[in-house]
């Protein structure tokens, strides 16, 4: 189901609102846990200017929707500034919908990124849909774009870039 270079920028075009999947999209998919129990993630501080470069350039919000209930994500969406944050989120296609119903957005106007089958119903809604080059293969066939970066590498500023492309002006 990719699409051609010219359906990426059509779809990239109507794009408002940009959500992604934490774990495996601005991770690389690791945990780690010290004899506390303190869990510590990484996240690629180039995804972060992603944010804001659709922010900044386009006007575009983000925002993160992820199955796990964790500090390191909050804090991570207060840095950037995400409003849209929804932690322990196992259902997520009836949360997309919510949101795009409350932002008064059509879903051909949002773009997801998610690495996992958790994510499939969500993928299959929305205008865009992307995940990164090392997403499960199930997710790869239901995605418009497969990002050239891994998960926790730069697919979620991959995909920004794209967007940022393919709205008036280029990629300023």
């Amino acid at each position: 189901m990719v699409a051609s270079k010219s359906l990426l920028a059509e779809k990239g075009s109507r794009i408002r609102l940009v959500l992604t999947d934490c774990d495996g999209v601005l991770t690389d998919g690791g945990v780690y846990y010290s004899a506390a129990g303190e869990e510590m993630k990484r996240f690629f501080i180039r995804d972060g200017m992603g944010v804001q470069r659709l922010r900044q350039l386009r006007g575009i919000e983000t925002g993160i929707v992820t199955g796990e209930l964790s500090e390191s994500v909050k804090r991570r969406a207060e840095k950037l500034k995400i409003e849209e944050l929804h932690l322990g989120c196992k259902d997520k296609r009836p949360l997309v919908e919510a949101i795009a119903a409350r932002l008064k957005l059509k879903l051909d106007e949002i773009a997801y990124i998610g690495d996992d089958v958790n994510d499939l119903e969500v993928l299959k809604i929305v205008g865009l849909s992307a995940c990164p080059a090392d997403a499960e293969t199930e997710v790869k066939e239901y995605v418009n774009l497969i990002c050239t970066k891994p998960g926790g590498q730069g697919a979620f500023r991959e995909l920004a870039e794209l967007i940022i492309g393919s709205k008036p002006g280029g990629n300023q």
